[in-house]
């Protein structure tokens, strides 16, 4: 499904941010995406989500290199992708449910299924009371949650969290780790970036490791499996 081939980043003139990063994820794959602060995982996480392009450095994404894409193709492309950001990015003006419901709105589905998707999805994520809600007027961990609810309500078939459990409770945290691992098993790829050892360790998946901007894989049970640090 994705394939880096000797992807270098950088902004400016500086120094590489990322440097000759290679690896595949198979369709159905499910990896954490890890690393100490500045280590570049921000800037991975944007190169996958098609939000910069690589300084160097070839992506393929869905059967495409996505360096010789239209503006419109990408866009059609960005549509297979759902997106949680650490900020959350929600419409400010819009509750709760219409968050969740603008991507099926843009795809055109109709409103009754729209709501009965919305509707339930909610109550999973534990907002089935605050569906009318202004984001502004909900906690940090509430709002969290109608993020990544909004993320997960068309199936994409890629699935990339920066931090998805950080505000919030074990319990709550726990539910949409087993949501993303039900996304996951129905077919959808899913990479979260995370510190969180204990979420790591509970759900045996790969392990995105960067350090300094060099990448390396390990597998879940901690067994390295394979260093790229320039080599395919």
């Amino acid at each position: 499904m994705i394939k880096f081939e000797h992807i270098g980043l950088r902004y400016g003139i500086g120094p590489e941010i990322l440097s000759d990063i290679n690896f595949t994820l198979d369709p159905g794959s499910f990896h954490f995406l890890s690393g100490p602060s500045g280590s570049g995982k921000t800037s991975l996480m944007s190169l996958l989500y098609l939000g910069r392009k690589p300084t160097r450095g070839m992506i393929t994404m869905f059967g495409q290199s996505t360096g010789s894409l239209s503006r419109a193709q990408l866009a059609a492309q960005r549509r297979r992708i759902g997106v949680v950001f650490q900020d959350f990015r929600l419409l400010t003006h819009m509750s709760a449910f219409d968050n969740v419901a603008l991507p099926l709105r843009i795809a055109g589905k109709n409103e009754k299924e729209i709501r009965s998707n919305v509707d339930e999805l909610l109550d999973w994520v534990g907002l089935g009371d605050a569906k009318r809600a202004l984001p502004n007027t909900l906690s940090g961990g509430q709002q969290q949650r109608i993020a990544i609810a909004r993320a997960v309500i068309t199936r994409p078939r890629l699935l990339l969290a920066d931090e998805p459990t950080g505000n919030l409770d074990d319990e709550i945290g726990m539910r949409l780790m087993n949501l993303f691992d039900q996304l996951n098993r129905m077919g959808t790829t899913v990479v979260i970036a995370t510190h969180n050892q204990h979420i790591m360790e509970t759900f045996k998946h790969p392990r995105l490791m960067l350090d300094q901007g060099k990448l390396h894989i390990e597998e879940s049970g901690g067994e390295l499996r394979k260093k790229l640090e320039g080599v395919f």
